[in-house]
């Protein structure tokens, strides 16, 4: 028996977008049954979608308080929600196949290699089991660490679900929580809680493929069959690029918060020296599309808050669970501009040559991104006149990256507001390119050998 999702005639880009859509509405609907709201609250429809919308699409913005709003039920159809939006449906849908034995035909294999761009669809049904390990265990590992400080804080049975709830939001970069409204804030000073979270937020940042290069040269390592000085220049480029730019995002944009805020009284200043020092590397870690926090995102400063944009629109790295535009989709971007600059025809960078195809989708994921969060800031300011624009930026970046990051505004906002946010937080979690190719199925193309005349225009 073949696993057969039943939609021959759609594409993998429209299986994908249709998909989310309808584990969305699913999820909502149950989530807006009232055996999910705990006693003496009630739950709109459209607050539960919103709820189903932000564990989908691993967001994290919520219109409710998640540790209050719902009943146990609730919460674990969320947890459940969160792990199918950061697993990913075709990924978890061949996992149940796998684990009944049944058998993934050739073109459901192909949907799971374009679900997760890659290049080759060998060894899809391996890659997907290799996927299902990383996940669980990561998540296992995390689970533990926090019952360390969850369990002799509030018992073995709440402290357990708390530990297991958030090592799987965590890995997942969802940033939903069962720990109260003020998220991480009470454990700023906290190393376990933050470096636990910190830790699975950067592991799924990453993306599976630069967890499988590592381990296959750190094994070399570990033979002796390499020495340990040669681990980085043996990696693939694409690993070179994720951890170049993971390193430089975390640590100088850490950095610089620490710089913009150090005396800011009302972010992080009155924190002792030790405690400013982690809670910027949180923050510099959780705009990478986590969305817990320590310290309250309208606190920091001006400078600070341009920072938590850009890094929030970059996010994290491909085939992770993080969203915005990919750490490597920036470095293509700066690669080009400096190739452009130094007037060399070609994009290089660690002696290798950027194909020309990368740099064009670097180029529209960017652009599309930007384009999203400039209509939907838009319609959220028609929707919310009263909004500071700064809260409407900051909420529809989070949204579109998938962060969960906000300045206050997710509670406040309207009818119309909480669907414009619905929408931003489903096109950024399939992606404008996703959407694009599902709705333009068929486009017209010029043959491969014809070129059209060319004419000079003037730039700048």
């Amino acid at each position: 028996m073949q696993l057969n999702f039943g939609l021959h005639k759609l594409n993998t880009a429209q299986i994908i977008t249709l998909g989310f859509a309808g584990v969305i509405f699913l999820g909502g609907i149950i989530l807006w049954l009232p055996f999910c709201t705990a006693p003496g609250n009630t739950t709109s429809f459209t607050d539960a979608m919103f709820t189903s919308a932000t564990c989908v699409c691993v967001t994290g913005l919520v219109t409710v308080v998640t540790a209050s709003h719902w009943t146990l039920i609730g919460k674990i159809i969320i947890l459940m929600l969160i792990q199918i939006g950061g697993v990913g449906l075709i990924s978890l849908g061949s996992i149940i196949f796998i684990s009944l034995h049944k058998k993934i035909s050739l073109r459901n294999q192909r949907m799971i290699q374009e679900s997760y761009n890659l290049d080759k669809i060998d060894g899809m049904v391996s890659l997907v089991k290799k996927v299902l390990i990383c996940v669980l265990g990561a998540e296992a590992i995390g689970t533990v660490c926090y019952a360390f400080r969850f369990v002799p804080e509030f018992g073995l049975l709440k402290g357990l679900g708390c530990s297991v709830f958030t090592a799987v939001s965590a890995f997942c970069n969802a940033g939903v929580d069962v720990l109260g409204e003020n998220s991480l804030a009470p454990y700023v000073s906290d190393p376990v809680v933050n470096f636990t979270t910190m830790g699975l937020v950067i592991m799924a940042g990453l993306g599976f493929v630069v967890w499988w290069d590592l381990w296959d040269n750190l094994k070399k390592v570990i033979k002796r069959q390499m020495p340990f000085r040669r681990l980085f220049r043996n990696l693939r480029l694409h690993s070179k690029l994720v951890l170049s730019m993971t390193g430089i995002l975390i640590f100088g944009g850490a950095a610089l918060i620490l710089i913009f805020d150090w005396n800011n009284p009302d972010s992080i200043g009155n924190l002792p020296a030790g405690a400013r020092v982690m809670a910027s590397l949180f923050q510099s870690v959780t705009t990478r599309t986590a969305g817990f926090f320590t310290v309250s995102q309208e606190t920091f400063s001006h400078a600070a808050f341009l920072l938590c944009l850009l890094m929030m629109f970059v996010g994290g790295s491909p085939m992770g669970t993080a969203g915005g535009i990919k750490t490597t989709s920036l470095a293509v971007l700066i690669l080009n501009l400096k190739a452009s600059i130094q007037g060399k025809k070609d994009v290089e960078v660690f002696h290798r040559k950027i194909r020309e195809n990368y740099i064009r989708s670097a180029m529209a994921v960017a652009g599309m991104g930007i384009l999203v969060i400039l209509v939907m800031s838009m319609l959220l300011c028609i929707a919310m006149p009263k909004a500071p624009l700064e809260d409407v930026l900051y909420e529809i970046t989070s949204a579109i990256a998938t962060v969960g990051l906000s300045r206050g505004l997710t509670s406040q906002l309207n009818f119309a507001g909480k669907w414009i946010v619905i929408l931003t937080m489903y096109l950024g979690r399939i992606g404008p390119l996703t959407l694009g190719t599902a709705v333009i199925v068929r486009t017209q193309k010029l043959p491969p050998d014809s070129h059209l005349a060319e004419e000079d225009i003037m730039i700048g």
